[in-house]
């Protein structure tokens, strides 16, 4: 607890993600008082033709309760 997944499109360097991770991690223990042995971070690369409806669509539009950060986009507009 907590497990972090990052869906993003493809092209970030492992050094990029490693650095997010490591940032995300700082910002989880802090903010979330949880130890650092206790978050994961995972990244799941998305090709940008299947980001609408491999991610927005169940993600943001089917989990809008879930969701405390909106986008400022709208692939389906």
């Amino acid at each position: 607890m907590p497990h972090i997944i990052v869906k993003l499109y493809p092209g970030r360097t492992k050094d990029q993600k490693k650095r997010l991770a490591e940032e995300i991690v700082k910002n989880v223990i802090t903010i979330a008082r949880c130890e650092e042995k206790s978050v994961s971070v995972a990244f799941e690369e998305i090709e940008p033709s299947e980001w609408a409806e491999k991610v927005y669509k169940p993600d943001i539009i089917d989990n809008k309760n879930k969701l405390y950060k909106k986008p400022g986009y709208n692939p389906f507009e």
